[in-house]
């Protein structure tokens, strides 16, 4: 083969440098007889167009495209790019929390270190692994949120500059006290501090689940414990309010009419018998 190959591409390694010789475990001779260029594939292809066409079939949910890219990578003793790239795949175009993070995870310890990657068992689990992100639902929303993100936080800096309002807001820009995301400055923040909010603030706001809230026996647990407080005494309005799931529609909001003055009061004052949190 012609050593000017047009989907030859250029890569650079940690250091900076330019790479442009033969990756060692991908030497030898490809299936047409022919002595391997640099970063080409047994069957002739260059290893990047591959390796770019595994990620574009997981993105499109194309089963077969994808084990086929992923078993020429790894028969080609690419496997080492192959694994590199499918865990790229998995935070970069596959929606938050799903498994096949593990799975790819596991394929790739069994494919190196218990298999020969290159070999039969080892391509197996290239292939599976494939499927798996291939068969997972594709997205590349935390891709979109990052340049999101980026361009809200650059947008507000040059605002900032000019003197004027940045033109969106960003998620956080109502992170202060009084303001949407008030039950975040609990005590363990320096604006929390300074307002004296404590355990009954967090207790009460800073502690509270949704949608559905807490389960009967975690319910009941909180409540018990707020109940034996020594240093906090709970209204039967805090203890109710402390495990009322929060509004899906409106999860920051929080009634202004919970006390959530943290002095101590002594426990007993204003509540009521423990025996109601314990039937």
């Amino acid at each position: 083969m012609s050593d000017e190959r047009p989907d030859r591409q250029a890569t650079f390694g940690r250091d900076g440098s330019l790479e442009t010789e033969t990756t060692p475990a991908a030497v030898g001779e490809n299936d047409f007889g022919e002595e391997k260029d640099a970063n080409e594939t047994d069957g002739g292809y260059s290893r990047y167009a591959v390796s770019s066409l595994l990620q574009k079939a997981v993105r499109r949910s194309d089963e077969e495209t994808a084990a086929w890219a992923a078993w020429e990578l790894a028969r080609s003793g690419y496997a080492w790019n192959l694994w590199d790239r499918l865990h790229l795949y998995v935070v970069e175009d596959l929606r938050a929390g799903d498994e096949v993070a593990l799975l790819v995870e596991r394929y790739e310890t069994l494919a190196t270190e218990r298999f020969e990657p290159s070999e039969w068992r080892g391509r197996l689990c290239a292939i599976h692994a494939a499927l798996a992100a291939a068969r997972a639902r594709s997205t590349r929303e935390a891709a979109n949120a990052d340049a999101y993100f980026s361009a809200l936080a650059a947008d507000r800096a040059e605002a900032a500059d000019r003197g004027e309002e940045p033109a969106h807001e960003s998620p956080g820009a109502e992170l202060e006290p009084g303001g949407t995301f008030d039950v975040a400055l609990d005590g363990h923040t320096g604006e929390g501090a300074r307002l004296d909010r404590g355990t009954r603030f967090f207790k009460t706001r800073g502690a509270r689940v949704g949608p559905t809230g807490e389960d009967d026996q975690s319910a009941r647990w909180q409540r018990i414990a707020m109940e034996l407080d020594d240093d906090v005494a709970y209204t039967p309005e805090e203890l109710a309010h402390a495990v009322t799931p929060v509004d899906p529609d409106d999860p920051w909001k929080e009634p202004a009419s919970i006390d959530t003055d943290d002095r101590s009061r002594g426990r007993g004052e204003d509540s009521e018998s423990l025996s109601a949190f314990t039937e």
